[in-house]
């Protein structure tokens, strides 16, 4: 018999949907989930893969519950450095990266972990059911793979503070309104909507939503005029493609452009 994998791929057209697959755990995230999703993240990124829009979402009852701490025995120390470094920090890297807009499906929790994961994507969709919750106070730690840096960008120092010291729970129709989700829908309706959204960006030209996502990640540490170099920069590049030059065609002959992310 075959082990279940650790994290399931399935290609909808040219969106990859990679779904957290250890539902009895409510997806925690293990040593070998995180490579699963690594190595899965690196070839998606390969360009002869043909993938131009990611769906990522968490099988059962919720997105992730955050590191699996039952990978750990207790009561000895941890080397926790070194497990965000070679496990965690690559994974999130690897996702900010990729050449192509991210969507998180969220239903159910998204904690510890879990959440940062989620707030690597471009966009969050959450089911009604969906929360989302840094559990890292609760355990003694503090937040980890990428929260400290994505969470004050997204909400705010005073709403983070709020999150990460107290470790309230948001739920989706609160971090609606504070700009973290893109929409809330019906627990029914989320991965079709999902699909049909993440179709949308995929249709779109990916090659200028992965400079937009590039840019945007680098104006967080730039000034005015570093920023005004790095947009000529992607610019130079976006204004040799071939979507480009559809943009335009389609423009002047008042017609759907037809994008081929190249």
């Amino acid at each position: 018999m075959s082990e279940t994998p650790p994290v399931r791929h399935e290609r909808d057209g040219d969106c990859l949907i990679l779904t957290f697959n250890r539902p009895d755990r409510l997806n925690a995230l293990s040593s070998k989930m995180l490579a699963a999703l690594k190595g899965e993240l690196d070839l998606a990124a390969d360009p002869d893969a043909g993938v131009r829009a990611l769906i990522l979402t968490g099988a059962g009852r919720g997105f992730s519950s955050g590191a699996d701490l039952a990978e750990n025995p207790a009561g000895g120390p941890i080397d926790l450095a070194t497990t965000l470094r070679e496990r965690y920090a690559p994974v999130i890297e690897r996702l900010v990266s990729l050449p192509f807009p991210v969507v998180a499906a969220v239903n159910g929790a998204a904690a510890g972990a879990g959440m940062s994961l989620a707030l690597a994507c471009d966009f969050i969709i959450a089911s009604r059911s969906a929360y989302f919750l840094q559990a890292f106070i609760n355990i003694g730690l503090v937040p980890d793979a990428g929260s400290t840096w994505f969470l004050p960008r997204l909400v705010g120092p005073q709403r983070a503070r709020r999150l990460m010291m107290l470790g309230e729970r948001l739920e989706a129709e609160r971090a609606w309104e504070w700009g973290l989700v893109h929409e809330v829908v019906a627990d029914q309706e989320l991965m079709t909507r999902a699909r049909a959204f993440a179709g949308e960006l995929a249709e779109g030209p990916t090659r200028a939503l992965a400079g937009i996502r590039t840019l945007l990640r680098q104006s967080l540490d730039s000034d005015l005029p570093a920023q005004l170099e790095h947009e000529a920069v992607i610019q130079g590049l976006m204004g040799r493609t071939s979507d480009f030059l559809e943009g335009v065609s389609a423009f002047l002959q008042k017609r759907p452009a037809r994008f081929r992310g190249k």
